[in-house]
């Protein structure tokens, strides 16, 4: 299965596995030569945080490189009506009896603390294409599911501000 990721995630993504490779991994580099050099290693905490992190940061590397290589780049603006990628949605959560504004990313830059759901969660998959005023089934299982109402919608746009995740 490919990720589906719009052009300014593939440049974050390139961007970061730049600066990894530049900046950080000369510098982790040289971190593990200083911390071997304080002696016995079976003992020498520094070196094993020191190898942790260069280790960390090629995992990163590889981890991006590898999501830059197999992903599907789509389009950020919504071919036909209803809501699209990166638009900020209003919903009435039923089951719950209150109101949430959230907005529609790809999997790279979600963060549900911050509002910023997944296009690839139950939530994001019900939403999609849908209107305000409608009332959409959000599957979460064969056995769990709930209904939302679509309040209002803000277009959005794909930009710079929204962070890919980390770890």
């Amino acid at each position: 299965m490919f990720d589906e990721l719009t052009e300014v995630d593939i440049r974050k993504m390139q961007e970061e596995v730049d600066y990894r490779i530049t900046k950080l991994r000369p510098q982790l580099i040289e971190d593990v030569k200083t911390a071997r050099e304080f002696g016995d290693l079976s003992e020498n905490f520094e070196y094993k945080a020191a190898k942790r992190e260069k280790n960390r940061n090629e995992s990163r590397i590889r981890y991006l490189e590898r999501m830059i290589k197999t992903a599907k780049v789509i389009p950020s603006k919504k071919a036909s009506g209803g809501i699209g990628l990166f638009d900020k949605v209003e919903i009435y959560m039923e089951e719950d009896d209150e109101i949430q504004t959230i907005q529609l990313v790809t999997t790279l830059r979600q963060n549900a603390l911050k509002g910023l759901i997944s296009k690839e969660s139950p939530v994001g998959k019900a939403l999609l294409g849908h209107n305000p005023g409608d009332r959409v089934l959000v599957e979460v299982n064969p056995q769990y599911s709930y209904y939302v109402k679509i309040l209002s919608v803000q277009p959005g746009k794909d930009d710079d501000s929204l962070p890919i995740s980390s770890y």
